[in-house]
Formats: C-alpha cells, structure tokens, sequence
C-alpha cells in the first residue's frame, strides 16, 4: 500500500504552494485516482511521493520510504508522460536495453511485450508508434520488473474508448493479483468507473476521500442536502409526492438527520417541508464535494433557505446569537461542539417528552452546534466532510501532521504540529548490469555506425585529395590529417560518439523515469569509457586500413608502404583517436549536454595546445635539458622482453603537444567528474 502524509511542495515566490498538506492512502488490491482539473496538483503530488521534486513530507511504499528501497524500479513502477526513449531505437530493443538497467533478464521484455498486446509492433521505431501505442509501451515498462506499486499519470489521456477499456481491464489484472494501482485523472466519470477510492484535489488539497460507489452517488449527480430533525418522515413525504406527480425522484437517507434529495430542487423540498410544519436546518443544493469556499456557499443558501420556509425562526436565531458565540468559541479552543456531525441531533425528534417552544430551542441549539462544527474547517482551508466521506488515517502508527486541520486561535507555538520532513531529490540508481547495457544501447540505435561511415568515407576522400596536392608527411596521409584541421576526421568521429554515449542520456533520459535525474555514477562511467575504448579502436584501425588502401588503389604501392617507426605512429595515433572519445564521454558526462562534450573535443588542440606550448617554451631560469635521456637510463633499461619500447612511445605521445594537452584536459575533466560525483553522495 501507498502511505503519503502531509506532502507539500516548496511555495513559488509571493504564491502559495501548489500541494499543500496532502494525506492519503493507496491500499493493496485496489485502484486509486487521484482526480482534479487541470492547476489541481495532481502531477506535483505524484513527484512530491516519488522525490522528483523539493517539498516536504513523506510516502511510505508498503512501510518504506523510496530512498530506502534498494531497488526502486522493482517495487514501483512509473509512467510519467510519454516513453522518454530514442525516436529510432525499436520497441524491443528499449525494453532490452531496461531490463540490462533492471537487473531482469532479457526475454523478459518478450514476454511484457505479449502482455500489453505489442509482440506485432517490436520492430517498430519509437518515433511511429500512435499515442495509444506509446502509452502500452510505457505500461510494459512499468511492468518489465514486475513491481508491487504501479504510479500512473493520467494513462488514459488521449486514448479511444477501446484502448481505454484495455488499460482498465490490464489495471484490474495487477490489482487483482494483490498489487497496488495510483493514478491521475481529470475526467470524474472515468475515475468512478474504473477506481475503487477517489482522491478528489482542489488548488492543491484534499477536498474529498470516498470510496467509488460513494463517489458516484454524491459528485456525478446534482443533489439537494437537507439536515432536519425530522428526516424519516420528510423522506416519506418527498417520495409519496414525487409518485402522485410522476416526477423521478430519488431520495437517500445518510447517517445523522441528513437527507439527499436527486431529481428536485430547493424550493420544492422547501415547500413540502413549510407544508407539513416540518423545521428543516439546512437545505442547499450541492454538486460534487465542495471544499471550503463552496462550504461557506451552502451555509448561506441553507439560511435564505430556511428564511424562505419559516421566516419565523430568522427573529430566533437572532436571540440565541449569543449561545452562538459561546458554542463556536468551544468549536474553536477544541471543546465538544468542535466533533464532527452525527447522529446525535436526532434526540431533538417530535416523541420527545417536552413542550413545542422547548423542542424549538433544542433544535436551534442542534442546528448552531452543527454550524460552528463546521467552521473551524471552513477557515483553515480544510475539506468539508460530510458523514458519508470516510477518514483517511495513516495506518501502520504513521502519524498524522495536518496543518490545514489545526483550529484557528491555538493555545500557543507549543501546540502547533511537527513540520513534516524535508523531501530532497535523489538521483536515480545505476544501472544493474551497466556494461551489458551499454552495449545494447550503442548497438540499438544507428547514430554510432552511420557516423562510423561517415568518418571512413570523409578520410578515404582526404587522403586522397592530399596524396594528389603533395607537401604532405605520410603519417598524417595515413589518417587523412590536413595541417589545416585541428584533428583527423577519425579522431572527431570518435570524440562524436563518446558524447553522443552520455548526451543522449540527457536528451532521451531511459534510465530517470521513476527517479528524476540521470546517473552519473562510477559504474555507468567505467562502462561507457570502456565500450567507447572499443568503439574508438575500432574506428581508428578501419580508418587506417581504409586510407591505405584507397591510396593503393588510386597511386599505387609507394603510398602504402607502413613507416618504418610504426609502432610509435600507431600508439600515439590510437592514443589520440581514444582521448578524444574519452574527453567527450566526460565533458558530456560533467556538462549534461553533446554539444559540450564535442566543444571539449575540439578545445583541446584550439585552445589547450597553444597554452601548453605557451608554458612550455616560455622564458626560465633552468631547463630540464637530457630529461627524457635520464628518464630513460633510470627507467626503460630495467624492463623485461622489450618493454622499453613501448613505454618509450607513450612518453613519446604526451610529450607531444596535442598528447599533452589531451592528456591535461581528460585529468581535468576527470577530476571534474569524480568531485561532482561525490558531492552529490554526500548531499
């Protein structure tokens, strides 16, 4: 079950919060709405119980807050709004690419999509998919972990009346199972139809908690509310008058001396009522529950209506102004008269052992106590509830701060409620399986291999154009490198794809639906670094072996001969083409944005190398002249099987220019990246 308790949301500026002490429960076995216009507060209060957003107070998830579930994903299932997935990833490879985040295995995504009715449509992009499409996808996504908890915004919103029934009927399977459904609504008749509790929010409070049947009875139906003492015998009436004059006309007998009349008016109870000397304290009509402003309406409705049935009380209610005064003061320092309504003023009745005068006072007296009951609640802004709506306590010894409940003219700041905890924004968690879902989700979208092509086609093309302009040295003839370019075209490739690895997680957030924030965990990091590594080398080697071999084709063998300093061409070339990726995993990563992790990219050698170059050949006292021949008497004639040579090249590739300055933006970058990271454990 969902326990929420005094959820209320950071105010904006001079306005008031937009959720203000919200408390509700959302049992097992059951379907619960939460119904409202549009302002109402519904999305704020589903963010608030899931911690997207600042506010306070606290939702229990089957006795356990959301942070201290290990794995939120498989206790609560979220649709928040459209799939935030890739337009070209397919419909399959989404689910797969969640279950790696998931922790679930892989045919799982086959058998939800058999659920929802979408094994036709795995195939298919996310792009085409029809709203009611998207919306079956963003429930198989909910489901993919089979969680207890389902968290629902407005699902059925711009679907048919088939595709409605459909999500109804696969709601009331998982309730049917024992779990727990909450959704938003803004159509009251859907939420009679389909819910089991309604949860009715006005301007960001609860106005109404009532059970379905209860729900439709009194919201969807225009009613006149009468409270008379004398409620058996005006039922009787009222029924016997609607048959003689053929009118439809129902009337309900609620607990107390209250009586809801549907198909008549105010006027027609009235005159039954003055017909037959029956006194009547209240008579209004009512649409729906209303909250405190429409409360204070039906107050002085009931009062010209009562004028209009016996002007003759309106002079004795003035004399008794006083008792009035008395009893609302009782109401409001907590004394007895401040209960709620019941059935208690049915002991003023017309068998009662006292003369009619006497009789006339009890009522009076009834019908003020019943008035400055409900006065307390009208001022503080909290709902009217009449004696049909069920309490909402938090169960399980949850305690009950209301504010909005608490009497006007308090005692003093010693009596006034606890504030509710703070609510704070939590990231959401790392992926299960983060290098499994890496994978898939490089694989599962085109970008990377039409960039790939892209890269292979543009630097065959320039390395031919250079062979046949000439004055170009054959290394960089090789990687198809113009000394106009700042960076190959195979180093800019990469360099693409390793920020497209963590911008598209931003732009196209798969892994924040239920928790708000994409991770930037160590995990996730060292996943993406690694299979951009592979994807980097790849590239890089394609690129060489393509551009050496259009050179064969087109001039023949003098091109393509290998240098005879190969090995150290190859690592500072590997070198480079892998840096750049990894600066734009990071700077993407650091910067929630592709766009800056290609802009770090191309800093490197526009703005890094000619600072490094500057600090580097700027003026000093000493110089470390034979520096790299002493480093290499101290260290590379000690290693074993050759291994100078290759430590000999990467000392070769950062003490060139562009391999300094990569390899002091990538310590920078990283360094950016772990600080972030645990700052934001530490919060």
């Amino acid at each position: 079950m969902i326990q929420a308790i005094g959820l209320t949301s950071d105010p904006r500026k001079d306005l008031p919060p937009a959720v203000d002490d919200v408390s509700f429960e959302a049992r097992a076995g059951r379907v619960t709405a939460l119904l409202g216009g549009p302002g109402a507060g519904k999305t704020t209060v589903l963010r608030l119980m899931l911690e997207l957003q600042r506010g306070r107070g606290v939702t229990y998830f089957r006795g356990r807050p959301l942070h201290r579930i290990a794995h939120p994903s498989r206790e609560v299932g979220v649709v928040l709004g459209d799939v935030p997935g890739h337009p070209s990833r397919t419909v399959r490879g989404h689910l797969r690419m969640l279950c790696a985040a998931a922790g679930v295995p892989a045919r799982r995504a086959d058998e939800v999509l058999e659920v929802v009715g979408l094994v036709s449509l795995r195939d298919e992009r996310l792009s085409t998919l029809s709203r009611g499409m998207d919306r079956r996808l963003g429930l198989a996504c909910a489901l993919l972990t089979d969680p207890h908890t389902l968290v629902l915004d407005d699902p059925a919103g711009g679907l048919s009346t088939r595709e409605k029934r459909w999500l109804h009927g696969m709601l009331r399977a998982h309730v049917a199972q024992g779990g727990t459904v909450l959704l938003t609504t803004a159509d009251p008749k859907e939420a009679a139809r389909t819910a089991d509790q309604v949860v009715t929010l006005e301007r960001g409070r609860i106005v109404a908690d009532q059970e379905a049947a209860d729900f439709a009875r009194t919201r969807l139906r225009p009613r006149v509310a009468v409270r008379t003492p004398h409620a058996p015998r005006l039922a009787t009436l009222l029924t016997k008058e609607a048959r003689t004059t053929h009118r439809s006309v129902e009337v309900v007998r609620e607990s107390g001396n209250r009586l809801s009349v549907y198909g008549s008016t105010c006027a027609d109870v009235g005159e039954t009522a003055f017909r037959h000397g029956i006194p009547v304290h209240q008579l209004a009509d009512e649409i729906g529950d209303m909250g405190p402003a429409a409360a204070a309406a039906d107050r002085s409705s009931g009062e010209a209506a009562r004028a209009d049935v016996a002007p003759q009380r309106k002079a004795a209610a003035t004399r008794s102004a006083g008792s009035r005064e008395q009893t609302a003061a009782r109401a409001r320092a907590g004394g007895p008269a401040a209960a709620e309504p019941s059935s208690g003023t049915e002991s003023a009745g017309p068998d009662a052992p006292a003369s009619a005068p006497t009789r006339k006072r009890r009522e009076r007296s009834a019908a003020s106590q019943d008035t400055a009951a409900r006065t307390p609640q009208a001022r503080s802004g909290g709902r009217r509830r009449t004696e049909t709506e069920p309490r909402t306590e938090a169960s399980e010894g949850a305690p009950r701060r209301r504010a909005a409940e608490a009497p006007e003219a308090g005692p003093g700041p010693d009596a006034l409620p606890e504030l509710p905890p703070p609510i704070s924004v939590r990231t959401a968690p790392s992926p299960l399986r983060p290098l499994r879902y890496e994978l898939r989700r490089a694989a599962g979208v085109g970008t990377g291999f039409v960039t790939c092509g892209v890269v292979l086609l543009v630097s065959a093309v320039t390395a031919v154009v250079l062979a046949r302009i000439g004055h170009t040295p054959r290394p960089r003839l090789m990687a198809g490198w113009p000394q106009q370019l700042p960076l190959p075209p195979a180093a800019l490739g990469a360099g693409l794809l390793g920020a497209l690895a963590f911008g598209d997680e931003f732009r196209h957030p798969a892994l924040a639906t239920d928790r708000g924030t994409v991770p930037r965990r160590l995990g996730l990091l060292a996943a993406k670094l690694l299979v951009t590594t592979g994807t980097a080398l790849l590239l890089a080697v394609l690129t060489l072996g393509c551009d050496i071999e259009m050179l064969y084709l087109v001039y023949g063998r003098e091109l393509a001969e290998v240098p005879s300093d190969w090995l150290s061409l190859s690592a500072s070339w590997f070198g480079l083409v892998v840096g750049c990726a990894w600066a734009g995993v990071l700077a993407a990563g650091l910067f929630r944005s592709t766009t800056a992790g290609l802009a770090a990219v191309v800093a490197v050698p526009v703005a890094v190398v000619p600072v490094v170059q500057k600090v580097v050949e700027g003026p000093s006292v000493r110089t470390a002249a034979g520096f790299p021949l002493r480093m290499r008497e101290l260290l590379l004639n000690q290693w074993p099987f050759g291994g100078e040579r290759y430590v000999e090249a990467v000392a070769r590739l950062v003490a060139q220019p562009v391999g300094g300055a990569l390899t002091l933006s990538l310590a920078a970058l990283l360094g950016a990246f772990l600080f972030t990271t645990l700052r934001g454990k530490v919060r």
